[in-house]
């Protein structure tokens, strides 16, 4: 009997030892949890309240994975951009639909033209394809000159065709690199993509023609001879011819002529030195009668 009372003694005496652990452990974990919260206060402008969780803070910023910044995976030029002019005569409108389409990007700008000899039917259809066609609607890139004019092959009815195109193209084609006149026989040989990526490579200002005013022996070849482009007054098509006269050097204003630069074609591949020595080419020919 005394050894059972010892025992319930004993049992009671330990349970009282474990219930006055309990309180002390109740307090001392809603301190630590109240601290814990204030830690995470902090001020209008991001700063802690309390020095050492500053303190802890400023130390822990010194290891460098927080200066580490992630770096970017791409880092490619902007694309580049072109404005095109595609004109034809009589009988090209299925042709140069067909060069627009093969042609077309959204990013690039582009005029059309049939001039005066194509007929108002042929006029007209093309003009309705730009107008329905939906990805022209959408990108609202290609423009028509609904005002035929009348082009002589190498007369100054050319060239001013072509200036009349590039001044809508800067008035509303918005920002583009590079002019690129084409007619409507002509046919890409490498994709849009790979050329504008190709050329996107190139600075902005780069251009394939310059210009001097050292005309050599284009002063007597070309400056002096007098050239007629009957489409300057005649309702009908035909090539301009020479008169036996010749004319002085003008001495109000200075001529120029080109400068093919070679260099930026050599480091092109083959499709785009073809490409682009046709580019050349047209634009050469403007250079000369300007």
């Amino acid at each position: 009997m005394k050894r059972l009372k010892s025992y319930y003694m004993h049992l009671r005496h330990h349970q009282n030892m474990e219930r006055k652990w309990i309180f002390p452990l109740a307090v001392g974990s809603i301190v630590s949890l109240f601290l814990l919260f204030l830690t995470t206060i902090t001020t209008s402008d991001g700063m802690s309240l309390f020095p050492f969780y500053r303190s802890f803070s400023s130390f822990s910023s010194k290891f460098v994975e927080t200066k580490i910044h992630p770096i970017p995976t791409s880092n490619l030029p902007p694309p580049a951009r072109f404005a095109y002019l595609i004109s034809g005569s009589a009988g090209d409108g299925k042709m140069l639909k067909r060069t627009l389409q093969a042609l077309y990007h959204p990013d690039n700008q582009y005029v059309v033209h049939l001039d005066r000899e194509s007929s108002a039917e042929e006029r007209l259809d093309l003009s309705n394809f730009v107008k329905d066609h939906p990805v022209f609607l959408r990108f609202c890139n290609v423009r028509m000159i609904t005002k035929a004019n009348l082009v002589t092959y190498r007369g100054p009815t050319m060239v001013a065709n072509t200036l009349h195109a590039a001044a809508i193209l800067l008035r509303e084609g918005g920002d583009w690199d590079w002019f690129i006149n084409l007619s409507a026989s002509d046919y890409p040989l490498v994709t849009q993509d790979d050329l504008l990526h190709t050329f996107s490579y190139l600075p902005r200002d780069l251009n394939f023609i310059d210009h001097t005013s050292n005309i050599g022996w284009k002063e007597f070849q070309r400056a002096k001879p007098v050239i007629i482009d009957p489409g300057l007054y005649m309702t009908k098509k035909a090539d301009v011819f020479w008169i036996t006269q010749r004319r002085s050097v003008p001495t109000a204003f200075k001529l120029f002529t080109d400068v093919i630069r070679a260099i930026p074609i050599v480091e092109l591949r083959l499709p785009h030195v073809i490409f682009v020595i046709s580019i050349l080419v047209t634009m050469n020919a403007i250079v000369l009668y300007l």
